[in-house]
């Protein structure tokens, strides 16, 4: 069954068919009633005819009377429709009974690649990999719902020079030793040491640079240390992820070096093609639009002049395979904005290569960074640069700290065994929540009161929403009751039916435009609408109908709240 938005959209496209063939009306929320059409301005200039004057056609040809009570018009040739109570009552008892809450898996399934999170080897992951970790994990929690084919794809940097003398610094540790260091998450001291031993001893340099050559020449000894290297760093990232809640494993790491032997293949291809281009000694294709600030055509390099590769050998390499082998028909890469012109090139030059058509696409999912107050990196209490494991931490002890002071103010609110458990939902909860809230596109500050307080559009307030809802049921001791059609005789219950029907719309748009924070703004829009209901409608009455109709909103209110907090990847606890 078509979502109610959907639902509408199909009987105003009919509408404005029958006025002028092709009309592409919109449909969204309004303060003058529950929806609003706009679609007659842009045909006021083809028909020659005033945008009401048009709109009052389009409601003379519109059939809707079983899903609205009231239709005008009014402004510009604006259309005001006002939902049935009847047919919100109905699609909310279908709503009940349904475990997908009215969000519809697709009928035609792709494989889709995301790519994300992309640690380095040997080197601590920080708060700049927050923003790739997170909102990588949520498109592909909601891409999965839908039931898509999807990919989690962990493009580590586990390849190229600094590999010799990373390597070489193991050999001088000890393996054991230096296993346990990379495992226990003291990377970025590995890494130090060992730039410190090549930039100060000649020998140790020139070791290195001889084992880049055995690594890349495929020397058995050499490469077995190198996997040595990765795997350390791997349970590292492992750590970081379980802290973080994401569903990234080791099955999705699909790093630099898997790449290696494809990349003679894509200079050979891009050859053949006749795209390559001998530019200062390197092969390189010059797709078109690309210039420099003299405004000479930029270049791609393929191959450099010494025969090695880079990263855009290997990101060209990663879409031919995504797309030949894997038969991937959208790849997504959530990569930080500065990037945004190395995409666009491998992007352009894949296109060039017959890699992408219109049906395979590729797609930078880019976003802005994480700032502390001053507007500098986050530091952590003490003042010094935090790693991604140590705000992880910080976070949930802060957030027990919330929880005790918000208990300690409320003898009524509940506690009990699970109260660690408790704080780490929140503490990471909240953290995720702040970031993924934030349209994507731009910076943001980060702000422990703001994201740990319990007011406002926060992690903290959501969970609490939930959890709250479930307490009327734990402390009236009522159950859930059997789906059906609730009565909607309250305005406020009527406003919070309007809100659960929307669930589908938002995820919807959330991955249109694949922006997380559009789904945050719904749910805090269904939790701010569901405080205005409990503050308004009391719940637990004598009145046995009205009671089991308002249990039924508050069990859809929780529902939608934990599996929309769930896509994005946060979890709810039962009680706060």
């Amino acid at each position: 069954m078509p979502d109610v938005r959907s639902a509408i959209e199909q009987r105003l496209a009919a509408a404005f068919d029958a006025v002028h063939a092709g009309a592409n009306p919109v449909l969204r929320p309004s303060d003058r009633a529950d929806l609003q059409a706009n679609g007659a301005l842009p045909l006021a200039k083809v028909l020659g005819r005033s945008p009401a004057e048009i709109a009052r056609s389009v409601v003379e040809e519109l059939d809707i009377a079983d899903l609205c009570d009231e239709v005008e018009v009014s402004g510009n040739g604006f259309i005001n429709l006002t939902l049935s109570t009847g047919y919100l009552a109905v699609r909310l008892g279908d709503l009940a009974g349904d475990p997908r809450l009215g969000i519809e898996a697709v009928a035609t399934p792709e494989t889709i690649v995301v790519d994300y999170s992309a640690p380095n080897v040997a080197k601590e992951m920080h708060v700049g990999h927050l923003r790739t970790t997170v909102i990588g994990d949520a498109l592909a929690r909601m891409l999965t719902f839908l039931g898509h084919d999807v990919r989690r794809e962990n493009h580590i940097g586990d390849w190229g020079t600094p590999f010799g003398m990373l390597i070489e610094h193991l050999v001088d540790l000890g393996e054991e030793e230096g296993a346990s260091e990379l495992s226990a998450g003291d990377l970025t001291g590995f890494y130090q040491q060992a730039r410190a031993s090549f930039e100060s001893d000649d020998g140790f340099a020139d070791r290195s640079r001889r084992r880049v050559v055995l690594l890349q020449s495929g020397d058995d000894e050499t490469f077995r240390l190198w996997r040595v290297l990765v795997a350390g760093s791997v349970r590292y990232f492992d750590t970081v992820y379980s802290k973080l809640g994401v569903q990234l494993t080791d099955d999705d790491i699909v790093g630099e070096s898997y790449y290696n032997d494809m990349l003679a293949g894509v200079v050979e291809e891009l050859e053949a093609k006749g795209l390559l281009v001998v530019h200062d000694g390197a092969k390189c294709v010059f797709p078109p639009g690309f210039a420099n600030r003299n405004g000479d055509p930029l270049p791609l390099i393929v191959q450099k002049s010494d025969g090695g590769y880079g990263y855009a050998s290997t990101d060209l390499a990663a879409i031919r395979h995504r797309v030949l082998d894997l038969g991937a028909k959208r790849m997504l890469y959530v990569v930080g904005a500065p990037q945004t012109q190395h995409f666009q090139m491998c992007f352009a030059v894949a296109a060039m290569a017959g890699w992408l058509t219109d049906e395979a696409q590729a797609i930078h999912v880019s976003f802005g960074n994480v700032l502390g107050a001053d507007g500098r990196m986050v530091a952590s209490r003490a003042g010094g640069t935090i790693t991604l494991v140590g705000l992880l931490d910080e976070a949930v002890d802060r957030a027990r700290e919330a929880i005790a002071g918000r208990r300690s103010a409320d003898p009524n609110n509940e506690t009990g065994s699970d109260d660690d458990q408790i704080a780490t939902m929140v503490g990471i909860g909240a953290v995720k929540y702040s970031d993924l809230s934030t349209d994507r596109g731009r910076d943001y500050v980060f702000d422990w009161d703001r994201m740990l307080a319990f007011e406002g559009n926060t992690g903290p307030y959501l969970q609490y929403a939930y959890a709250r809802i479930r307490s009327i049921f734990r402390r009236g001791e009522v159950s859930v009751p059997a789906p059906a059609a609730p009565v909607l005789r309250d305005p406020h219950e009527r406003a919070l039916a309007i809100a659960l029907l929307w669930l589908p719309v938002a995820l919807d748009d959330t991955l249109a435009t694949y922006s997380p924070h559009k789904l945050c703004s719904y749910l805090f829009e269904v939790a701010s609408t569901f405080t205005s209901f409990y503050e308004n409608c009391r719940v637990l009455v004598d009145d046995e109908a009205q009671r089991t109709s308002r249990l039924i909103l508050c069990d859809l209110s929780a529902r939608v709240l934990s599996l929309g907090l769930s896509l994005l990847g946060i979890e709810v606890p039962e009680r706060m």
